[in-house]
């Protein structure tokens, strides 16, 4: 008896070891990037030709189909994509919308369009709702980025904003923001996804032209998103609170004073030696998954910077009006320099499995981690343009001087 008690105590001891060792490898299969090399100088065009490679993908990738010809809005390759492709174009000179641009939009156009014959991305009884408004909020953002290239909105825009405001949540603690799809897929789809969306459509509105946004009945929404983020911002993590500074640079009345030097502080004690941040630190995840997952990627020493976090971070701190020169900045900025891929990629692991880095679906937070850094870059060569003259540089302890003008519509409360 005591031999069989040994004999099947060293045989589950194995079987973890077993668990662990084949764990660990495939970690360290989803912590090498399939991008190639590192660049020696970033390049704008690489990152626009991965960017609509992978847009061009999606859109053809039969698990993203809808009805009608109709695409799905991911946040993690679609999104970032819309965010960032218009500002690609005017440095690479092209005038016109690109075919995928094209694309992309019409799909969103019709779905808005034809809403109530089209419906949710999910229709089954647990996420109609949820799906709908998701998708509201994000077809409002992805079109006024859009309009804003001419500073005017479109009536279709305008009846997605419509669209967003009528799920806006009226009641509950959530009152102010708007249901979210959870498929516990964090960052995007996860409990906490509803409060970066309702960020999202704060930096979306503070794209929209002045007469829009001094309507009584948007200013009435507007001051009921504003008191949700600010009512819930303290229980968010670090990740939803840059998109929060983020927004906070356009729609006033987000973030006390007191509140953006707290979390510049925090954020700074996160950034790595290398310059960089990791995802992993912007948004720790407190469930047994995740904690396991997190314990794996220490061991094999994945939890290092990577470009969505990254790219996230320094856009945050570039739109609140950090100066260029801010030491923390400066190493931010020069870790996304330095760590494009010969593809035009920045790299970034899943949060919630192990991925293959070189299939469709292990690129996902590359994506995202592309869009992102992208921004950011492109951000900074923009406020280098009209900053020549600017020396004076800042620690991340001093109160920044947003070097962004608020709008007259939105003036009226503290930032």
């Amino acid at each position: 008896m005591k031999r069989a008690i040994v004999f099947i105590t060293v045989l589950l001891a194995l079987s973890v070891v077993g668990v662990v060792f084949w764990t660990a490898m495939r970690v360290r299969a989803s912590s090498a990037p399939a991008g190639g090399a590192l660049r020696n100088n970033w390049s704008v065009a690489a990152a626009a030709s991965y960017l609509d490679n992978r847009e061009v993908w999606w859109q053809s990738w039969p698990v993203s189909q809808r009805r009608e010809g109709t695409v799905c809005i991911s946040c993690h390759t679609v999104l970032p994509y819309a965010f960032v492709r218009p500002a690609l174009r005017k440095q690479l000179g092209q005038t016109e919308l690109t075919a995928t641009e094209k694309k992309m939009l019409d799909s969103i156009q019709k779905r808005v369009t034809d809403w109530k014959e089209i419906g949710s991305y999910y229709n089954d009884d647990a996420h109609d709702a949820p799906s709908h408004a998701t998708e509201s909020i994000l077809n409002a953002v992805i079109l006024a980025e859009y309009d804003s290239e001419s500073n005017d909105l479109s009536p279709l825009t305008e009846k997605a904003f419509d669209e967003a405001w009528a799920l806006q949540l009226t009641a509950g603690q959530n009152a102010g923001g708007w249901d979210w799809q959870d498929f516990h897929e964090a960052p995007w789809e996860s409990s906490e996804s509803g409060y970066q969306g309702s960020a999202m459509i704060a930096i979306a509105l503070g794209h929209t032209p002045v007469p829009y946004n001094s309507e009584p009945d948007v200013q009435d929404h507007i001051q009921h998103l504003r008191e949700y983020l600010r009512r819930q911002y303290a229980a968010q993590p670090v990740m939803n609170q840059l998109y929060v500074m983020w927004a906070s640079a356009h729609l006033p009345g987000l973030l006390t004073d007191a509140q953006r030097i707290d979390l510049i502080r925090r954020v700074a004690s996160l950034q790595n030696k290398d310059g960089g941040w990791s995802l992993s630190a912007l948004d720790k995840q407190a469930s047994l998954k995740h904690l396991g997952f997190d314990l794996f990627k220490r061991i094999d020493r994945v939890d290092g910077s990577d470009g969505c976090a990254t790219g996230l971070v320094v856009m945050a701190l570039e739109e609140d009006g950090i100066a260029l020169e801010n030491p923390v900045l400066q190493r931010g900025l020069t870790w996304l320099e330095k760590h494009q891929y010969q593809d035009g990629s920045w790299w970034a692991s899943s949060m919630n499995g192990f991925r293959n880095p070189a299939s469709d679906m292990g690129r996902f937070m590359s994506d995202a981690a592309t869009g992102y850094a992208t921004l950011a870059l492109e951000q900074s060569l923009s406020t280098r343009s009209v900053r020549l003259s600017s020396s004076a540089s800042q620690s991340a302890d001093a109160l920044p001087v947003p070097h962004r003008s608020v709008k007259p519509a939105l003036a009226g409360t503290a930032r």
